[in-house]
């Protein structure tokens, strides 16, 4: 036991920070479907005003 004490905080920062880089990577993913969400919904936007009251 006392072999392993001394590399106990090593282990548990590399499960803690290894689940750091995950997170950061599913962050990412989401800025991006944020991104292409709000251009979509820009585009929908665009295409019913320039459709509008009277142009068919």
């Amino acid at each position: 036991m006392k072999k392993i004490l001394p590399f106990l905080p090593l282990i548990l920062m590399t499960f803690l920070l290894g689940s750091c880089a995950v997170i950061g990577g599913i962050f990412k993913a989401g800025v991006w479907v944020g991104v292409l969400l709000v251009l979509i919904v820009i585009g929908v936007i665009v295409w019913l005003v320039t459709r509008g009251p009277g142009k068919s």
